[in-house]
């Protein structure tokens, strides 16, 4: 039997495969890498899921199981492509989506773009008042559902052409009955749209964000779920009858009917996998505190991980293509900086680096697919720092002549500088943004890079790790085994998992009356709901693990923090734990903490998880005196940053034994990737085949 992982990247779609019966190094496993085909993903991960299984020599029918990043949701809501909405509200709140906060994205700008208003998910003539109202805190109905006027809104919708429909009323999170019955209704008038309630997508107080939230699931839900259910279609016609996992933005799997239902989760799965596989390679090493750093063709995405923890983003923070989406999403910047980043000289004459990109089609120059433009690829190949014959094992075909005449047409020549410095421009240039990235997920949040170490992966990471490291002064840089297919591998490393949540405010410092029993009720509710999710998946029940949080903040505050709640039946003294949690997270977050004030509690959130089988990944066998020697494959020029072009030996990465230190400057050579050791610095090889990057004592 056998296991795949795929991650699709704007350059390149990742593949890997465990099987689950050799001894070698990787739990046998096999990589592979296909261009990405950004007119349908599921292009690419077909034919790197069918040229794996050659690979490896398996029949299909072996695959059990293939777990898959995407980007299909993210690059809708990006590229403003999804499908027209329309939506049923409360009457006298048509506004709200447009409205929003009344934030101003920037404060002394009058230029800004505000894209809930510039980019509707739902246009004004589309939002349809309906008479009904819900008042809090109870849930109690004031004014009943009109069910004529929601009918004959969804008349209109249907003779508009609109085929997915939202419904988003007032405090719903505390009574759910108009919406679910209005979704019925419009069912009847539009048996085939894609309807869904606000109460199902995100059930937590905040009209604005859950509107929102829920837009944003209509505006990707039919495209996203005709992909994955095309995929899915295709694999079984090709032989592939194995369970299709979805990564969410949390980092958690989820089947492809739940994923088709809530699209909104997997908004980020494309960079979740990179922070999973990047934190599972540290942990093989006990390296528990690490920044991640996925360099990929287009973009470049961030995550700080201390004490070997996974952040999930403050629901206040979750933003995508400018819209506020209330779903958990693991805490990472995003920038456009990747192997794939064009260079060029703005209209006032700057020097510039992304974050437009050349993805795989056609691609940087060198790969000559007809791109004209210089990208940090380029770069990297004329300063000798990635070896044109070299490029995943030989297989891509680079022409490093288009590199030099690009970099020397539109650099270059213009600003009246050496085809080398306009080189080593490009990569300081891209260098700088990715180091202002890093800072700002870690230094202006209050975390100390010189006791991190700098995860770079990717197929563009390890080339750029140490000069990263050294401009934010982290402790070193660690290569994963496998920098190129770090992200699909970190797919085999995760859970099944899902996350419920209901609103609940009151007073827990000095909860009350009733309240306790409320609270009770609700928690098991919650537990029932993620414990069904899971069985419905075919999960057994004694593999479901539960874990709870009250999502609180002091008396007056704006916004929450999580706080986990101990297990077992909920008593005074848990209440005082998830009290002491609340003020620990907050002292951690923000630096100080409250001790007397009121604690208030706003959400319940609980998430069941299943655990998966996780990649097994053995240890190297020891160096124990064998040389380097093995492992020499030739030398060449290489162009350092300082602007020292020195002859540089190479060395084959899959022939390194545990235990070999290599002094720079050198180049570490595999199929997937390329990691430079700079002169001063040295690379020593871990248990588990980790590069340990750090400067010469």
């Amino acid at each position: 039997m056998a296991r795949i992982g795929g991650d699709v990247g704007g350059t390149n779609t990742d593949i890997i495969l465990e099987t689950f019966s050799s001894d070698s190094v990787g739990a046998g496993t096999f990589r592979h890498k296909v261009p990405s085909t950004t007119q349908d993903q599921s292009i690419g991960v077909l034919q790197g899921v069918l040229e794996v299984c050659d690979k490896a020599g398996i029949q299909r029918s072996e695959v059990s199981t293939i777990v898959h990043g995407t980007t299909v949701a993210t690059n809708i809501s990006i590229e403003h492509n999804g499908a027209e909405v329309g939506m049923l509200t409360t009457k006298g709140f048509r506004d709200i989506l447009h409205i929003g906060r009344h934030k101003r994205p920037h404060n002394f700008s009058l230029h800004f773009d505000v894209p809930w208003q510039s980019n509707p998910l739902v246009k004004r003539r589309h939002r349809i008042p309906i008479s009904e109202r819900i008042l809090p805190p109870s849930g109690e109905v004031e004014v009943p559902l009109d069910e004529e006027e929601v009918r004959q809104a969804a008349r209109k919708f249907k003779d508009a052409g609109i085929k997915s429909v939202i419904v988003g009323f007032l405090f719903s999170f505390l009574n759910k009955d108009h919406e679910l019955r209005a979704k019925e209704i419009v069912l009847e008038e539009m048996p085939d749209a894609y309807v869904c309630c606000s109460c199902e997508v995100v059930d937590a107080m905040r009209e604005y964000e859950r509107f929102s939230t829920t837009a944003m699931n209509a505006y990707v839900g039919p495209k996203t779920s005709m992909y994955l259910n095309n995929l899915e279609r295709q694999l079984k016609e090709h032989g592939i009858d194995a369970d299709l996992r979805i990564i969410q933005s949390n980092g958690g799997l989820a089947t492809v009917d739940s994923c088709c239902e809530k699209p909104v989760n997997i908004l980020m799965s494309g960079p979740a996998g990179g922070v999973i596989g990047g934190s599972f390679f540290a942990d093989l090493d006990a390296e528990k505190n690490i920044i991640t750093v996925d360099i990929g063709g287009t973009s470049a995405d961030i995550s700080t991980l201390a004490e070997g923890d996974i952040k999930i983003m403050n629901p206040r923070d979750s933003y995508v293509a400018g819209h506020p989406v209330m779903v958990p999403m693991i805490d990472l910047i995003t920038i456009g900086a990747g192997g794939g980043s064009i260079a060029y000289i703005d209209e006032a004459g700057g020097f510039q680096v992304g974050p437009r990109s050349a993805g795989s089609m056609p691609g940087p120059a060198c790969y000559g697919r007809g791109g004209e433009e210089p990208t940090v690829t380029d770069a990297n190949i004329l300063l000798g720092r990635l070896d044109p014959d070299q490029m995943l094992g030989g297989d891509l075909k680079i022409d490093a002549s288009l590199s030099h005449k690009a970099i020397k047409e539109k650099i270059a020549d213009p600003l009246g500088m050496s085809v080398k410095d306009a080189a080593l421009g490009i990569i300081k240039i891209v260098n700088n943004n990715m180091a202002l990235a890093i800072r700002s997920n870690s230094v202006a949040r209050g975390v100390d890079p010189r006791e991190f170490m700098l995860m770079p992966f990717g197929g563009a990471g390890p080339v750029h790790g140490p000069a990263l490291a050294e401009e934010v002064n982290a402790k070193g840089v660690i290569a994963p085994p496998a920098p190129g297919i770090t992200s699909a591998a970190g797919l085999l490393t995760t859970s099944l998992q899902y996350e419920v949540t209901r609103s609940y405010l009151c007073e827990l410092t000095s909860i009350r009356g009733n309240q306790f029993e409320v609270l009770q009720s609700l928690l098991k509710d919650l537990d029932d709901e993620a414990t069904n999710k899971l069985i419905k998946d075919g999960v057994e029940p004694s593999h479901i693990r539960l874990t709870r949080f009250a999502e609180c903040r002091y008396h007056g505050q704006g916004f929450e923090l999580r706080a986990e709640i101990p297990d077992g039946e909920l008593s005074s003294d848990s209440i005082q734990q998830v009290i002491e949690n609340f003020h620990r997270q907050h002292d951690t977050d923000y630096g100080y903490r409250y001790d007397e004030a009121e604690v208030e509690l706003v959400t319940l959130r609980v998430v069941g998880e299943s655990a998966s089988r996780i990649l097994e990944w053995k240890e190297l066998a020891p160096a124990e005196g064998n040389s380097l020697e093995e492992a020499f494959m030739y030398e060449r020029e290489t162009t350092f940053d300082a602007g020292q072009t020195l002859i540089t030996p190479r060395y084959d990465r899959s022939k390194l034994m545990r235990g070999h230190v290599i002094s720079g400057p050198a180049l570490i050579m595999q199929d997937d990737s390329t990691s430079l050791v700079p002169p001063g610095w040295s690379a020593s090889v871990s248990r588990f085949g980790n590069l340990m990057i750090s400067k010469s004592s």
